[in-house]
């Protein structure tokens, strides 16, 4: 199982990463909110609600936003009723009050796992030329080949994806991704060249001057 572990205290992090690494689930750990919002796809997150760049809850609420079926657990030490209710509210599946033993996390893992394995899902899939995406598990294939994307780049490949061969501007992929028309650092620009990279086709994603980008069809 995939795991995403936000916890900026690097002792915490590195005995839960370890733990879970050794019941057999792959970690990816952030400490940021930053960090965890550009973590690739992940079947379960594990969310520090104390995080020093942004709100735990506004964190869960922009992944819960992106994806409606991955399971979150909120790990922290806000134990009054208030803040659980404020956790469940935001998008947490289950929420786990410091400290805890790790016999009690795996066991709540497993239940929200089981509850989540048996919700329905209408799950899409969209073809564009030699890419299949998949779309409520936010899982890309180049062929048979599965690409590592961040949350970024899918939502980017996403947008270029459900309009394969038209142009799609440069302000509306900022809008619809950043929630801005204006990005400092080329933002756009360096998410389409990593896009390109991992993708490992350059023509793929073309590039019309002025306009903004397209998906090659075939």
């Amino acid at each position: 199982m995939r795991v995403l572990l936000i916890e900026d205290n690097l002792r915490v992090a590195s005995a839960l990463s370890t733990a879970l690494r050794r019941r057999g689930h792959s970690v990816t750990q952030a400490t940021t909110a930053a960090e965890a919002i550009e973590a690739g796809p992940v079947d379960l997150v594990l969310l520090d609600l104390n995080l020093p760049d942004r709100d735990g809850l506004d964190v869960c609420r922009q992944i819960r936003r992106h994806d409606k079926h991955v399971a979150i657990i909120a790990v922290t030490a806000r134990g009054e009723e208030r803040d659980r209710v404020a956790g469940l509210r935001a998008g947490a599946d289950d929420y786990v009050v410091k400290p805890f033993s790790m016999a009690e996390l795996q066991a709540r893992i497993e239940a929200v796992m089981r509850r989540a394995a048996r919700a329905p899902r209408n799950e899409e899939t969209l073809a564009a030329g030699p890419l299949r995406i998949e779309v409520n598990a936010r899982r890309v294939w180049l062929a048979d080949r599965e690409v590592s994307l961040t949350r970024k780049e899918f939502d980017l490949l996403m947008a270029l994806a459900r309009q394969t061969g038209a142009v799609v501007p440069r302000d509306r992929l900022l809008l619809d991704i950043w929630q801005t028309t204006w990005a400092a650092g080329h933002t756009l620009e360096v998410h389409v060249a990593s896009l390109r990279a991992k993708l490992n086709d350059p023509g793929l994603v073309q590039t019309v001057r002025g306009v903004g980008y397209r998906l090659r069809v075939g």
